[in-house]
Parts: C-alpha cells; structure tokens; sequence
C-alpha cells in the first residue's frame, strides 16, 4: 500500500506564530467533532492545547520541531524529544490539519520521522482518550501499544500538579509506546 510522501522541513522562526495557530486549530477541531456537535460545551475560546504548551515544546532545547510539507503546502507539524545518549525518544505533538485529513499525511510524516532518526529504540507518545483519530492512527496504522492510561485513578507523574501550573488539556490520557528493531 502506498502512502503519501511528505517532506519534514524545519521550524522557521517566521512560521512560528502560523505553526502554534495550526496547531492549535487541529486540536481543537477534534474536540468539536467529539464534543462541540453534540453538547455545544466547546466554545470560541476553548484552547484544547495551549500556546504556552506548545511554545515550551518548540523551545525545549533537546525539542526538533518540523514542519509538514505535502505538494508544497505546510499541512501539519511535528515536535520530536530526542535523547541521543538513550535513544528512548518522544512524539511531543503531531498534527495535520483538518481540510488535509485522510489522506495518508500523517503516516506518511511518521515514516519520515522513522526514517530520520532509525537508531531510536523506543517511541512515546501520548493522546486524549477523546481522540479517536489518533488513538487509531496510533494504534492501527503506526503500530504503536497502548501502555498506559492516565485518569484521576492513575495520574500522569511527568504533568505539574501545583498551583503554578494550571490543568490544561484532557484529564485523560492514553501513552502509547512503540519499540523498534
């Protein structure tokens, strides 16, 4: 089965802004199509990821943020944790946009990321239990194993819990593994 190609470009400054509003919009998008069609609790200003969360994953140093190019359109983004000593690396964030939906872009990301780091051990990623879509994706199509699922009985030990770091973002979370080789 083919899918289609997509090239990873890296992050310019002059496309942040663009990229955190993209990225945002995608996230949100799905949480409409879950929640907004059928009780209308998700309103204009509901940010599903924050632009803090995803400037502190573009800023974060040990962070590779790309950009998602298909027929010569940025169509989505990637950020990818990468430790060069353990090569245990994490999928901070994937996204398509919505009008670029099932097309075989975000496989086609993922092969390229892959491809870009083959001596990667172990992929993590993680996603809300909403996200059908992704859970999916995720599961089905990138061969990734559900491992966990944080929820009020098992809390996520890596999120902040003080006051000084608001919730933000599901309660509920599936993290995801995939070990290579």
């Amino acid at each position: 089965m083919k899918y289609t190609d997509v090239v990873l470009v890296p992050l310019t400054f002059e496309d942040r802004e663009q990229f955190i509003l993209d990225n945002q919009w995608a996230f949100k998008h799905g949480a409409l199509i879950e929640f907004g069609e059928r009780d209308d609790h998700i309103d204009g200003d509901v940010e599903i990821i924050s632009r803090n969360t995803i400037e502190h994953c573009i800023d974060d140093p040990h962070n590779e943020t790309y950009r998602i190019i298909h027929d010569g359109k940025k169509v989505g983004g990637v950020i990818l944790k990468i430790d060069k000593e353990t090569h245990h690396n994490h999928l901070e964030i994937l996204f398509v946009l919505p009008d670029e939906h099932s097309k075989g872009i975000g496989y086609g990301a993922w092969q390229a990321v892959e491809a870009l780091y083959p001596e990667t051990k172990v992929w993590e990623t993680c996603t809300p239990y909403f996200e059908k879509r992704n859970i999916h994706f995720y599961l089905n199509k990138c061969k990734f194993q559900i491992v966990e699922f944080f929820n009020e009985f098992n809390a996520d030990s890596h999120v902040p819990q003080d006051d000084d770091h608001p919730d933000e973002g599901p309660d509920e979370m599936f993290r995801f593994i995939k070990v290579m080789g």
